[in-house]
């Protein structure tokens, strides 16, 4: 997109009179222009290729092709960077949900009366976020079926290391930093980390020798369903993490959305939904000290996609105690923002595609494990 143009939007939704409410919008900002109306998915599809948008505002609840099925479509055969703009997303986790892990940049919800006023009232996030999803690096994907492939499919056979006396363990034996503690993975993401933990999680078998936190920046409504949809993918367990619950190995613990999650003294997991830090809430910078607190160089910190800095901090925290950092490649991050800002502490050991994370993982807490295995 040439400097100075206005961003093309494709608008889709089936009703007319919302079409012309967005238009309003859209238009009012001198960065945005609506190159095109559909009124539902089939024909946006049908419009895509003569119209080239740079990013698509994409209804759910239509007819004919609803905007899952044409974000799948869009996604997996001509990608260009979807908004969800959708009432669906003001308590339908499940449906936005779905559209983030097919490869949808984002989501606005509609307020639920649709009036013109209201609608105002989403203007400044409706055109902040048009104008970021137009910057991002579209991906060719199809992240349902990938997971449940991966699911099923023959997979990297499993890490053959006696875990049984580490999986004995709970956080509380140890009385001094990192002694006899199991390694705890740290994942930070956001715009974008759905899809890409959809495709990232399942990887980690089911008898993985260390837990693993997940920091994404979500809505607090979200969180409990988008940790059942990654259980379904995975073989490792996943849940959403509960408020003084022991920290063990072999599960996948996802920070509750708009609360900060820290692991105590004793391994525990504590939760508060206390005011921002750094903009963030969760705050995966905060995570990631507390399990350097705990783990000492045990700590791995893996960060993913995201817009912004959030991370920077705690992998700094993670290197200066003799912990890992890994950052998600620009290759592979739908937005480079958090990976960068990571990459740029000069604290990340590895730079790697999203495909290679995994085993670069492995790697490392095989390496620890054979080692207190054998100290044992």
């Amino acid at each position: 997109m040439a400097i100075g143009k206005p961003i093309r939007v494709l608008v889709v939704d089936d009703s007319a009179f919302m079409r012309k409410v967005l238009q309003g919008i859209i238009s009012s900002d001198p960065d945005l222009q609506v190159c095109g109306e559909a009124r539902d998915g089939r024909d946006a599809i049908t419009q895509l290729e003569s119209l080239k948008p740079d990013v698509i505002s994409m209804d759910i609840n239509m007819p004919h092709m609803d905007g899952l099925q044409a974000t799948e479509v869009i996604m997996s055969s001509n990608p260009h960077p979807v908004l969800i703009v959708s009432s669906e997303s003001r308590e339908g986790a499940d449906v936005t949900l779905k559209a983030l892990q097919l490869g949808a940049i984002d989501f606005v919800s509609k307020p639920t009366s649709g009036i013109d006023l209201d609608m105002s009232s989403i203007q400044d996030e409706l055109c902040r976020k048009l104008k970021m999803a137009a910057k991002v690096r579209v991906v060719r994907t199809a992240a349902r079926s990938a997971g449940q492939q991966q699911k099923s499919g023959t997979e990297r056979p499993a890490p053959k290391i006696e875990t049984a006396k580490l999986n004995g363990r709970s956080g509380g034996d140890a009385n001094h930093r990192g002694a006899g503690k199991f390694p705890i993975v740290v994942v930070a993401s956001s715009t974008g980390g759905p899809a890409t933990l959809m495709k990232f999680i399942p990887a980690f078998p089911a008898d993985f020798p260390g837990a693993v936190i997940v920091v994404q920046h979500m809505p607090g409504n979200f969180t409990s369903q988008f940790s059942k949809q990654l259980a379904e993918v995975s073989e490792i367990k996943v849940k959403e993490a509960e408020a003084g619950e022991i920290v063990v190995p072999g599960q996948v613990y996802v920070c509750p959305g708009s609360n900060h999650l820290r692991v105590s003294a004793t391994g525990r997991v504590v939760l508060d939904d206390g005011p921002r830090i750094g903009g963030y809430r969760p705050c995966a910078d905060l995570t990631l000290e507390s399990v350097v607190a705990y783990s000492g160089p045990n700590a791995v910190a893996v960060i993913l996609t995201g817009m912004g800095n959030d991370g920077s901090k705690g992998v700094q925290a993670v290197k200066a105690a003799g912990g890992y950092v890994i950052a998600q490649d620009e290759s592979t991050a739908v937005i480079f923002g958090m990976p960068q800002e990571a990459i740029k502490t000069g604290a990340v050991d590895q730079v790697l595609p999203v495909d290679s994370i995994y085993p670069a993982v492995e790697k490392r807490v095989m390496a620890y494990t054979v080692s207190r295995v054998g100290a044992l």
